[in-house]
């Protein structure tokens, strides 16, 4: 039988429309405390499992972690690599210039702060089939996109993070993640403190050319 949405979910997905889920869904920092219920979280999984991938090969996995023995212990270990990434992030020790306060600082500090009671976390991982090579997020990353609309859709939010990766060994031997799986990212999720969008983002001009580098389209219209 060929795999479907949960009937009871789809039309909760519909309620919010594509371009303005992409327009709008912007990265959730800041979490309440209501929980992900089993049946959203299985929706969002399951829409992120349509995201296209290399050969159609599907070689993304979610390892989620909400309230069992273990996701606790890996939350504890998580939000201690947060809070360490970004206080070096924050004094420009990565090499970039030290940040001002702003709304940005803020929900940043109170994420890391705050990391252990994130409802859901979700270490989004790839099989491996080759060598390790530098274009193997394309097989793992649109995954990425599709979950996090799909917990927009939802009425959710989620942030997509990278600082697992200072607790990668660790977290292997905890969770028993074999090393044939790649640690792609970290995506928390959960009722967002606040609402989506609009964004801030650069004017579309300024991020495409057209015919040659450097060369803003005449098709697009003067922000």
């Amino acid at each position: 039988m060929a795999d479907r949405a949960p009937a009871d979910r789809q039309k909760a997905v519909g309620e919010i429309g594509l371009l303005e889920a992409l327009a709008t869904t912007r990265a959730i920092r800041r979490y309440t405390n209501d929980p992900v219920s089993d049946a959203d979280l299985e929706q969002i999984l399951w829409h992120a499992g349509r995201a296209p991938s290399g050969s159609n090969r599907q070689p993304f996995r979610f390892l989620t972690l909400r309230n069992g023995q273990n996701a606790r212990a890996a939350k504890s270990l998580l939000g201690q690599s947060f809070r360490d990434g970004w206080n070096d992030k924050r004094a420009g020790t990565e090499g970039e210039r030290p940040y001002r306060p702003s709304s940005f600082v803020d929900s940043m500090r109170h994420f890391v702060d705050h990391f252990e009671a994130i409802p859901v976390v979700i270490l989004v991982c790839l099989e491996r089939y080759r060598d390790p090579s530098p274009f193997e997020g394309a097989s793992v990353y649109p995954a990425c996109q599709n979950l996090l609309l799909a917990a927009r859709a939802l009425g959710y939010g989620g942030a997509l993070t990278m600082w697992h990766l200072g607790v990668e060994d660790e977290l292997r031997l905890m969770l028993g993640i074999p090393d044939s799986a790649a640690l792609s990212a970290c995506i928390t999720l959960g009722v967002p403190a606040g609402r989506h969008g609009p964004l801030k983002r650069k004017p579309v001009g300024e991020i495409v050319f057209d015919d040659e580098w450097g060369t803003s389209p005449s098709w697009i219209a003067p922000a």
